[in-house]
């Protein structure tokens, strides 16, 4: 399974608030610089309070900072493939 299946704007969303640093960010959100770096990278998932944080900062709702792809979770695409057929 991929691990990068959840994915970020972060980046894009610094730059669209003033190209705020990872620093900056990080002070707002209360982690270090390192784990903003992460997060954008993808090399670790927030725990959901954080994730939360971080799109209040950006004053977005939390489905426009992080996203959850389907199509890369063969398991989860297989339950909502079976849904579909119950209808």
């Amino acid at each position: 399974m991929d691990k990068r299946q959840v994915r970020n704007n972060i980046r894009k969303l610094r730059f669209y608030h003033d190209e705020m640093t990872q620093e900056q960010l990080a002070e707002k959100v209360g982690v270090t610089r390192q784990t903003i770096n992460a997060i954008e990278s993808a090399k670790y998932s927030p725990s959901l309070e954080l994730a939360f944080r971080i799109a209040l900062v950006f004053n977005v709702p939390l489905g426009e900072v992080f996203s959850y792809d389907l199509e890369d979770d063969p398991n989860l695409k297989n339950q909502k493939d079976n849904q579909g057929d119950k209808k």
